[in-house]
């Protein structure tokens, strides 16, 4: 290993730190608003809790795509989940940045990094729609548990990545445990919808 490498790795690195100031529109439970590395931290905590219940799926390939799954937004940001468009991939935009961060890695590295995040966007792979089903429990988690303002859409949550959740087992599951405290959050909004 040369210093050269190393400092190539080093400076992905210190490009990467900016997702830890990339801000989401969810709130932790203390009212602080919530990074997206917080996210894909606690994305990659369910995954660990819950492998024992996701048969057939390679953890280590799986955590790999969790960590790096939003890590394009780094550069312009997230789109909440009201605002994103579910059925399409993520914006070509997002895969730019992506392709910037990675840029100073090494071409191996590069490769799998980008091979993992088209990986998680076709949705193909057990591993994906893993992490997909996965990652909507987790946005769902968060929105139940923060300090929301008090307009928060609550009732959104009981459609969002109904698709994906309900083709993953343990995370249909999840799901139900989490609608139910959703309906009890959105109250009379959620009959609206």
């Amino acid at each position: 290993m040369t210093d050269a490498d190393l400092n190539s790795r080093l400076q992905f690195l210190r490009e990467v730190e900016q997702l830890k100031d990339t801000l989401r529109s969810a709130y932790t439970r203390n009212g602080r608003t919530e990074s997206v590395a917080d996210h894909s931290w606690r994305l990659a905590l369910l995954v660990m809790t819950f492998a024992d219940h996701l048969p057939d799926v390679d953890l280590l390939r799986l955590l790999k795509i969790c960590v790096l799954h939003d890590l394009g937004e780094a550069i312009h940001g997230d789109i909440p989940a009201p605002d994103q468009d579910l059925d399409s991939p993520k914006s070509e935009q997002e895969r730019n940045d992506f392709l910037s961060l990675i840029a100073p890695l090494p071409a191996s590295i590069r490769s799998e990094f980008l091979s993992l995040w088209d990986e998680y966007e076709n949705g193909v792979t057990r591993e994906a729609k893993a992490a997909k089903a996965l990652d909507k429990i987790e946005t769902i988690l968060q929105h139940n548990q923060g300090a929301n303002p008090d307009n928060f859409d609550y009732a959104f949550n009981l459609a969002y990545g109904k698709t994906h959740t309900d083709g993953v087992p343990v995370a249909a599951a999840l799901r139900t445990m989490l609608d139910a405290e959703t309906q009890s959050k959105a109250g009379p909004q959620a009959s609206d919808n």
